[in-house]
């Protein structure tokens, strides 16, 4: 399945989505973003994740176009991701918001525009919206971030297109093992953010073990954990030398222990909101101009 840093899953519409990409969550606008970016491009790496409220699109967009001339590769051999903010929730909102991320972006195309939130009340109009820039071909696939079951199902029920992407909060400390059935189901690709789950989970003694066995860093392990298990991963790092340990996953193979002993590792434990418990949160991002919010989590 995953024999290198390019390869790619095939959405149910056909679209090639690699495996491995680099998240940028809580990286800074500016040559932070734009060397990161350029150092994953150069690297290897094909696939970039951004949002609207990372407030980085710009500097991201710069590094793309730094990394694609210094790697001598085109825009077309790279898979871009952003996401619509709930403030735009709305269809004609939605919209507007898709055509601000192109041109802070600076492309003429995602590859991947999601709903960042299934903020209540507000998800399926603005999934009317994607639908609309997806079936006028100015995106390649379409998704959900943050989506529980039910919300799909609420999707599902109305909609025109199946979601290709769910990206969700996604661990050894939260395996979302009934999300995935879903989703694998229904032909949507799982997708996982804060794979490491910030850091914490680089001490734990079970996976320091089977890292010392592979003789891997913990990290490795986890993120090798995700691609064995079928599921999209972006891991953040700004670090030339993190970006690089990180995508050093495809030599070597997890055994079916291991693997079930980092699922045992599950405690339904997440570092961002509930999905069912976050919107008076998400209402408190999407504050007044003039106003600066708690930044959320991815």
């Amino acid at each position: 399945m995953t024999t290198n840093l390019q390869a790619t899953t095939t959405l149910h519409n056909g679209v090639e989505m690699p495996w491995f990409g680099l998240g940028v969550f809580k990286v800074e606008e500016g040559p932070s973003v734009i060397d990161a970016v350029k150092t994953a491009i150069k690297n290897g790496y094909r696939s970039i994740d951004t949002a609207a409220i990372y407030k980085n699109e710009e500097g991201v967009g710069q590094g793309i176009r730094e990394g694609i001339k210094d790697a001598g590769i085109s825009r077309e051999d790279l898979f871009i991701t952003s996401k619509v903010w709930n403030s735009d929730f709305g269809y004609e909102t939605t919209l507007a918001a898709y055509e601000e991320s192109l041109k802070k972006l600076g492309l003429e195309y995602l590859d991947l525009y999601l709903i960042h939130w299934p903020v209540k009340g507000k998800y399926k109009e603005t999934w009317r919206a994607l639908e609309t820039i997806y079936k006028e071909n100015r995106v390649k696939a379409i998704g959900v971030s943050n989506f529980h079951i039910h919300h799909l199902k609420d999707v599902l029920a109305d909609s025109e297109i199946v979601p290709m992407v769910n990206q969700v909060e996604y661990h050894p400390s939260l395996t979302q093992k009934e999300l995935q059935a879903f989703c694998k189901e229904n032909k949507i690709q799982l997708e996982a953010w804060s794979p490491l789950m910030q850091g914490k989970l680089l001490e734990e003694p079970s996976l320091k073990e089977i890292a010392q066995t592979y003789n891997k860093s913990v990290a490795q392990i986890i993120l090798r954990w995700d691609l064995q298990n079928e599921v999209v991963t972006i891991p953040k790092s700004i670090n030339e030398s993190r970006i690089v340990e990180n995508a050093s996953i495809f030599d070597f193979e997890l055994s079916n222990e291991d693997m079930k002993r980092i699922d045992d590792l599950n405690k339904n434990e997440r570092t961002g909101p509930d999905q069912d418990r976050a919107h008076q949160l998400l209402v408190r991002w999407t504050a007044p101009a003039g106003h600066i919010p708690a930044r959320p989590r991815c």
